[in-house]
């Protein structure tokens, strides 16, 4: 395993001790593009370890420990990771996979980064975790926090998903709403630099990104969809963005493995938003993605922010990817078609990568035969909303079949042969 030396500014370069997981860095902050950090290490990560190392390991991310800031046998673990990738001959966008990640133990992909962040977290000594989150960041940390026994406070928002609050406080978070969704991070920041609180996301303005730790957490995306592909990755992966966290993980964890030799090139990568910042970034030049407020929020709040960030857009600068600006009437569509065609119900904010690859497919940015992988963040069950309202309700039936028929091709069309 390697040993963390530093933390670096994913922008800039600098260094920083290994401690400052709470900060980013001052100087990109001067100069009016704040940076996140990311974690370097005393050796070239993997290096003292084959590619089929992994295989022959315990079934869960930490299978790849030598990529890790933590040993497999110190972490703090639900079983994360080893989510399926799945073919979708259905949907009618060519050779397009699915990184199902709503398979994880809470159900969404959050829970990478909640282990391995939870794991430092004791090394560090915590005593207390903290995460603001509009409901899939704040159900990992506190199930992650359960499991490592220790208190964890979530400060979400009026209006968040009744089931996603109900799962924070379900995995015993102690869970404080506040009115202006600003104060997340207003009273998060007084915990981290008054009370000496862990932090596992961002939780200060502009955000930077989350905890750098539990974004190692998101490289073994990367991992896996490189060994499922025996090691010949695909053209794209396209991703869901608000903070850029997985983003910046799998494109980290992909040039890892390309620095080893285990494959060959890296895939280029797409970040669907919904407010339209790492879009306007990307064609500007402007090394900071400007705010960009909606007139209503977007039904898809795992993305819901406003303003994008530098990690996010070095990644896909780097990577010769794209940005596309997906709008509500093509998540409600696609949450629907998903369902229906390939029998998996995703989070609205889930199903954005498959607007986006609809759209580059057809202005011809991602060829006809390229293929992609389609990061499904998570479930349905976090957000039921979307079904609610998109689909008619269920009909009544008084009778017998003929009542049944009849309300079958009234609501649903359906007509029996």
């Amino acid at each position: 395993m390697p040993i963390p030396s530093a933390l670096v500014c994913v922008h800039c370069g600098a260094r920083y001790s290994t401690d400052r997981f709470a900060e980013d860095c001052p100087a990109c902050r001067r100069a009016g593009a704040p940076a996140n950090l990311t974690v370097a290490y005393d050796s070239i990560p993997g290096e003292d370890r084959g590619r089929d190392d992994a295989l022959r390991r315990p079934a869960s991310m930490w299978r790849w420990d030598a990529f890790l800031p933590a040993t497999a046998a110190d972490a703090v673990t639900l079983g994360e990771g080893n989510t399926p990738l799945l073919p979708t001959p259905a949907l009618g966008l060519g050779d397009v996979w699915i990184k199902d990640e709503s398979r994880n133990p809470t159900w969404s992909f959050k829970d990478r980064l909640a282990s391995s962040a939870l794991t430092m977290a004791r090394r560090f000594g915590a005593k207390v975790i903290a995460s603001s989150s509009s409901g899939n960041a704040g159900a990992a940390a506190a199930a992650y926090a359960a499991k490592a026994g220790l208190p964890c406070v979530v400060f979400t928002f009026l209006g968040a998903s009744p089931p996603l609050m109900a799962q924070m406080r379900a995995y015993g978070a102690m869970v404080v709403v506040v009115e202006d969704k600003a104060d997340r991070w207003r009273l998060q920041t007084a915990g981290v630099r008054e009370l000496g609180w862990y932090p596992t996301s961002a939780f200060f303005g502009p955000v930077v990104g989350s905890n750098p730790y539990g974004m190692e957490g998101y490289k073994t995306i990367a991992f896996e969809i490189a060994e499922a592909f025996d090691w010949e990755v695909p053209d794209w992966c396209v991703l869901p963005v608000c903070y850029g966290d997985a983003l910046f993980g799998m494109w980290k964890g992909f040039e890892e493995l390309k620095a080893l030799g285990w494959i060959d090139r890296t895939p280029r990568l797409i970040a669907a938003e919904v407010s339209g910042s790492i879009t306007a970034a990307l064609a500007s030049g402007e090394p900071m993605p400007p705010d960009r407020p909606r007139n209503a929020p977007s039904i898809a709040t795992s993305i819901g922010a406003s303003q994008g960030t530098v990690q996010a857009l070095e990644v896909l600068r780097k990577s010769g990817g794209a940005a596309v600006t997906i709008e509500d009437d093509e998540l409600a569509r696609w949450v629907v078609t998903l369902g229906a065609r390939e029998g998996i119900w995703a989070e609205p904010s889930s199903v954005a990568p498959f607007a986006a690859i609809e759209r580059l497919r057809a202005n011809g940015v991602i060829g006809p035969d390229d293929g992609a992988v389609a990061l499904l963040t998570a479930s349905g069950l976090k957000d039921t909303s979307v079904i609610e309202t998109a689909l008619p309700p269920a009909p009544v039936v008084k009778g017998g079949l003929p009542e049944v028929m009849k309300a079958l091709h009234d609501v649903y069309g359906f007509a029996h042969g």
